[in-house]
Parts: C-alpha cells; sequence; structure tokens
C-alpha cells in the first residue's frame, strides 16, 4: 500500500515548484548522475538502484522519481554524511532497501516523501 501524504497544498505547491524549477531535473541521465555523485557523494550503482526501486514502486515518470530520487538523498544525506567518511555514500548489505522503505513509511510519521 502506497503511504498517504500528510502535506499541506502550500507545502507541496512549494516543495514541487522549486524542484521543477531545477535546471538539473532536466539534466541528460549521465549529466544528472553526475550532479548527484558531486552533491550526494552516491556512485552509479547506488543511483540506479534507487531509481530502478523507485520505478518498481510505481513511479514510471522520469521527472518525478528524479524529484523522489533527490528527496530521498536528502533524507539520507546528514545521517549518512556524520557516520560516513568514504569518498561515496555505503548503505551495506541490504541497507538501501531498508533505507527506503524507511523513507516511504516515514511518510505517515511526519511526511518525507514528496507528493506529486
Amino acid at each position: 500500500m502506497k503511504p498517504q501524504n500528510k502535506f499541506s497544498a502550500r507545502q507541496i505547491t512549494k516543495t514541487v515548484n522549486s524542484l521543477a524549477a531545477s535546471k538539473y531535473l532536466n539534466l541528460p541521465d549521465l549529466q544528472f548522475f553526475i550532479w548527484c555523485n558531486q552533491q550526494y557523494g552516491v556512485n552509479r550503482g547506488i543511483y540506479n538502484t534507487i531509481d530502478q526501486w523507485f520505478f518498481d514502486y510505481g513511479i514510471v515518470n522520469i521527472y518525478c522519481r528524479r524529484i523522489q530520487l533527490l528527496g530521498f538523498l536528502d533524507y539520507e544525506k546528514d545521517e549518512l554524511y556524520e557516520s560516513n567518511k568514504h569518498k561515496f555514500i555505503r548503505f551495506g548489505h541490504g541497507g538501501l532497501t531498508k533505507r527506503l522503505n524507511q523513507f516511504l513509511n516515514n511518510d505517515a510519521q511526519g511526511g518525507k516523501v514528496i507528493p506529486l
């Protein structure tokens, strides 16, 4: 079951508009990955796994998937950077799927998923 969102219409509009205005969402795939790599320290394997996971979850539109991907990376950014001294973000065996599920499930407790 997909989570219910708890965002106000104003929050939704502000978040979507600010991300929609981002020139990065419209980059070709390789350039978008390179930008994500520079901003979040994700390697190509992690990037592809996250993208595939959101696609399998039912977010088929690439534009919407990229918004969710950035939302997830922002969600993870602070926690992972404090505990990870590597060049790339590492989740450990099974950790990425666990964190993606938590990202979606946290919507019920305060809203992490960006509604589209």
